[in-house]
């Protein structure tokens, strides 16, 4: 158990010792600077940075360039990802990735489209299954919100998962709510009998007045990297690995997940993990979600996007025009060129962009007009698409009926050239879930 106990020791130490910038997986406080030292969290949480030459194997492990997250820096550390490469060179059926959302309000923001976007490379690159864990109990736990609302929102907020172009054929998305029992009950109990409190609280922050639900959660979170909590998918062993990309919040899950692996028989989850998503106003942690001016949301118009990057961005850029052009402006703290670093393709706009900005030729008004066409031209985009989402497309992506194992190893996404259409023979072989269900 010295993982687990590393765990909690090192979360303390983070909420105590150093009260200046505490990450947990429900609060993320920036030090007293207003920014987040990824460093320190490497050293604290004892992952591992992602180097060139690890990006460089990605590549020609999958024969596609990496994705511009991962060449820049924002998935930026990882738990063994050598090892799974090891293991994936010797056989490209060795893997699954899992990731979640937990569905707390209508729509998703821009900062919770990173890990879908980057999950969906994931899996069009390694040509791997998924899963996608809505945790629908969580939100009713953590936010006071009923049962049936939390549910609702699960599936409001699968649709725009589903938006984003994942495989269908070898996606499958679940709700806690309705999908938790058999095997995957087995695995939480598992997990949770090799926990104790003291533990659960110290890598979680628990105290005497949480309610014991919270208690009880974080074998649920820990469980889907276990292959048997789905045996339609991959049937009833713990042979098949698991790679997670999520933020680097999510750490202690997953380290308490890898002590308790061993134990009940499965693999250590894998870990590929993000920096946070910075909200309009400065690069201070997470965006808010009590804070609509914070964020731009996936229902946003563009009058909306251009009206909240306009005023309230925080820029980088100088207290008059002359100022700026001859200092430039301040790439360190401009969140329009943080935010164009996370959703701007092309490497070489990008870096002329950041010349051009950062010598003071172009002027913050200019920056801020590029990302707003770039994230208009993105949410109306998506917005089109899951406009066309239909019941049958949930349907599909969260049947219980038996996968075909070519499907879900080496098939090619059907969505890349259509992402809003659900090929008609996954419709075809697909278990259909009953409207009631929804």
């Amino acid at each position: 158990m010295a993982e687990t106990t590393a765990v909690a020791a090192e979360m303390a130490n983070l909420g105590v010792l150093e009260q200046e910038q505490q990450v947990t997986p429900w609060d993320v406080n920036a030090g007293a600077d207003g920014k987040i030292d990824y460093e320190k969290l490497i050293k604290k949480f004892g992952c591992q940075s992602i180097t060139p030459e690890l990006i460089e194997r990605v590549e020609r492990l999958t024969g596609m360039p990496a994705h511009p997250l991962l060449r820049r820096g924002v998935f930026f550390a990882h738990r063994d990802l050598k090892e799974l490469l090891d293991a994936y060179e010797k056989d490209p059926n060795c893997f699954y990735l899992y990731t979640g959302r937990g569905p707390s309000s209508e729509s998703l923001h821009m900062g919770h489209l990173i890990p879908f976007t980057f999950t969906k490379y994931l899996q069009d690159a390694f040509k791997v299954p998924l899963v996608i864990q809505l945790t629908d109990d969580e939100k009713s736990i953590w936010k006071g919100i009923s049962i049936e609302e939390s549910r609702r929102l699960a599936f409001e907020n699968a649709k725009d998962i589903i938006a984003i172009g994942f495989n269908p054929k070898s996606t499958f998305i679940f709700n806690d709510f309705d999908y938790v029992g058999g095997n995957f009950y087995k695995n939480m109990v598992a997990i949770g009998k090799c926990v104790t409190f003291n533990q659960a609280r110290g890598i979680f922050g628990f105290t005497n007045e949480d309610c014991i639900a919270k208690i009880a959660f974080p074998p649920v979170q820990a469980a889907p990297s276990f292959p048997d909590c789905f045996p339609h998918m991959f049937g009833e062993g713990k042979k098949l690995r698991c790679l997670i990309p999520c933020a680097i919040d999510q750490d202690p899950y997953f380290r308490m997940t890898r002590d308790v692996a061993p134990r009940i028989g499965g693999h250590k989850p894998f870990l590929i993990e993000s920096r946070f998503f910075p909200s309009l106003k400065g690069d201070s942690g997470k965006m808010s979600a009590s804070d609509p001016n914070s964020a731009i949301y996936v229902t946003d118009t563009p009058k909306q996007i251009k009206s909240k990057v306009n005023k309230h961005a925080f820029s980088g850029g100088r207290d008059t025009v002359e100022e700026h052009r001859e200092k430039g402006g301040d790439l360190n703290v401009d969140v329009s060129w943080k935010y164009l670093n996370f959703f701007l393709d092309d490497d070489e706009e990008l870096k002329k962009i950041g010349e051009e900005y950062g010598s003071g030729r172009m002027l913050t008004g200019e920056i801020k007009k590029k990302l707003i066409d770039v994230v208009t031209a993105m949410v109306t985009r998506h917005q089109e698409i899951r406009a066309k989402i239909t019941q049958a497309d949930l349907d599909i992506f969260f049947s219980t009926a038996k996968r075909n194992h070519a499907d879900l190893f080496g098939s090619v996404n059907p969505c890349n050239a259509q992402p809003a259409a659900v090929p008609a023979d996954a419709a075809a072989a697909s278990e259909v879930v009953p409207k009631g269900e929804k």
